[in-house]
């Protein structure tokens, strides 16, 4: 495999992020998925070791640094220590760059923070039963009054929803003359009216709280409006192709140790009394899947580049997660064959590889939307293959 470009702070990071997850982390990982959700003091011990956030300003506890490699180490590390079903980078660096990006000097103040040393949890309301890729079908609205708005309505499937202080809420403001004029709404779950519903139950991410939000009637000061009213539709689109290369990264390390799992078990089982590994189908499947992870691998690295130089495309964000969301199921649901009967087996890890991978494919947009991103760039009048990357 072709040498990764991570600076030697970041190897070093990698290493003490490591060491802190096999401390702190794994040994409490199947507790919290038989209850469904993280502690929160594994947010504050985080924070604490300046794990949590490490990209803002350094004022705000953070290293003063927007090199998205920091976070590309966080996530790969979790994957690999299986402790991906803690959305630690969801509230690191999906939901707190709508702050800093979008909101007031007051906002980031009072937020951040909290946000960075783990005492305030994020989390981002978007989805609802009737609407999740289609934000134009979205039913949550808010009426504004003198000096406040008043936001009514119910979302789903709300990632860190039982443990959020937090939310960033999209919600309809003029829904009559405009579909697609929405507003960002910080709310704070202390609120009058906030409510949560249930935890969620699920296929795979166990040990990820996924709830049922309801805002009744709740009043938000004008002062929790995320940057200007009515622009929340495109403050969110501006923030997607960060939330895929984000996305990639994470489904391509899944992929990864599912691979090694894999070559550990085949290397161990005889059949026929010859190691599994010395069968000719096994290393045809083994190979396969080896050359497109390190295909894969050299791609999202580049992608990761052409975002801090601010070159990243929305396609090319696209391609990395419809690609890498793919591969991260066919590399488990390969691996479990190989596997056999074991594969089935709660108690292997590749068990639990497969189920977990089944939403990569969906969340932050499905493989469907994908191609419609990239079908529209690639058929364009004027595209040209050998000159349209941005890396």
């Amino acid at each position: 495999m072709l040498t990764r470009q991570f600076t030697e702070e970041q190897a070093m990071f990698r290493e003490a992020y490591r060491r802190f997850l096999a401390e702190e982390v794994v040994p409490n990982m199947e507790r919290f998925r038989e209850q469904g959700v993280v502690d929160r003091d594994i947010f504050k011990k985080a924070g604490e070791r300046g794990f949590l956030m490490v990209w803002p300003e350094e004022r705000h506890g953070g290293m003063d640094d927007y090199d998205i490699r920091w976070e590309q180490v966080i996530i790969e590390e979790l994957a690999y220590a299986r402790c991906s079903d803690w959305f630690g980078s969801l509230h690191s660096r999906i939901v707190a760059p709508y702050i800093t990006r979008f909101g007031s000097e007051d906002q980031i103040e009072r937020y951040i923070p909290g946000a960075v040393s783990g005492d305030i949890i994020l989390a981002v309301a978007m989805t609802e039963p009737d609407a999740g890729s289609n934000l134009a079908g979205m039913r949550t609205h808010a009426v504004e009054q003198d000096d406040h708005w008043i936001l009514s309505g119910q979302k789903t499937y709300i990632s860190n929803g039982i443990n959020c202080d937090l939310v960033v809420v999209a919600a309809k403001t003029d829904p009559q003359n405009n579909p697609h004029a929405m507003t960002l709404f910080l709310v704070e779950a202390e609120w009058e009216g906030f409510e949560r519903g249930r935890n969620l139950n699920k296929l795979g991410l166990k040990a990820q709280d996924t709830a049922e939000l309801f805002f009744n009637n709740i009043k938000v000061p004008k002062s929790n409006v995320l940057g200007e009213a009515h622009k929340g539709f495109y403050y969110l689109m501006e923030g997607l192709a960060e939330e895929r290369l984000l996305g990639a990264m994470g489904y391509l390390a899944a992929a990864q140790l599912s691979w090694d799992l894999t070559a550990d078990f085949v290397r161990e089982r005889e059949v026929f009394g010859k190691p599994l590994a010395a069968m000719q189908n096994t290393q045809f499947k083994m190979a396969e899947l080896r050359a497109e992870l390190d295909i894969a691998q050299c791609f999202v690295d580049q992608a990761a580049l052409a975002f801090n130089a601010g070159t990243l495309s929305a396609e090319d964000a696209a391609a990395a997660k419809l690609k890498t969301s793919e591969l991260q199921q066919r590399v488990a649901d390969e691996g479990l064959q190989l596997h056999g009967g074991a594969g089935f087996m709660d108690e292997y890890p590749i068990s639990r590889q497969s189920a977990d991978a089944k939403i990569a494919t969906i969340y932050a947009g499905s493989s469907e939307i994908m191609k419609l991103i990239i079908g529209r760039h690639c058929l364009g009048d004027h595209y040209d293959p050998f000159n349209q990357r941005n890396f």
